[in-house]
């Protein structure tokens, strides 16, 4: 057996490595999902008026200002992000490489998990993942947020302090899952001294 070979076998089998690896594709994968509903959600979110026993009732001008743009609803969200100026077409290119990884990895996990290993650029692409949902994530709160709630709009708020909840889950997640054994067990303790707080 050639040495290549070898440690590809000796990886797949390997407990550790197979599991790093499939929670590694799945953190990322989950990720995406997250950078898509803020992508879509946020602004389907913004044209919501309520409900009634038919449904969510969303405003007609997310079917005419939004929907319009694209038969599909990314693209189209997308494209009315760009046109508020949230993003300019390089976060759309680094949108489609971090879509390609994510295609990749959910339709490959098999050969990431046994012969190929994770991609080189997984963490590159982890992190301009991140950076896309914070920069739309951060529009959102300081331009709607803020901007309509009367106690913080006349505040002085450093924008720079502000970090949006999904990425503290995704960093979570990845502590949790991927970090050392003290890292992975400080939110659990941290948790159960709230509780007991609680009492």
């Amino acid at each position: 057996m050639d040495p290549e070979t070898r440690t590809k076998w000796e990886n797949f089998i390997n407990p550790s490595v197979l599991k790093t690896r499939l929670i590694a594709a799945s953190i990322y994968i989950a990720g995406y999902q997250s950078l898509r509903e803020v992508i879509i959600g946020r602004i389907r979110d913004f044209f919501w008026h309520g409900f009634n026993e038919k449904g969510d009732l969303i405003d007609p001008k997310y079917q005419s200002e939004v929907l319009s743009r694209n038969q599909s609803p990314l693209y189209a969200s997308l494209d009315w992000l760009k046109s508020m100026n949230v993003i300019d077409d390089s976060d759309i290119k680094v949108f489609e490489s971090v879509k390609c990884l994510r295609n990749d990895l959910a339709h490959k996990l098999l050969d990431v998990a046994s012969v190929n290993g994770l991609p080189e650029d997984l963490d590159k692409r982890f992190k301009e993942l991140a950076d896309l949902i914070y920069k739309i994530e951060l529009w959102w709160v300081v331009n709607v947020e803020i901007a309509t709630d009367p106690d913080l709009c006349s505040q002085d708020i450093d924008e720079k302090g502000i970090l949006p909840g999904r990425l503290i889950g995704l960093q979570m997640l990845c502590d949790i899952a991927l970090g050392s054994e003290e890292q992975s067990k400080r939110y659990q303790e941290e948790f159960q001294k709230l509780l007991k707080r609680g009492k």
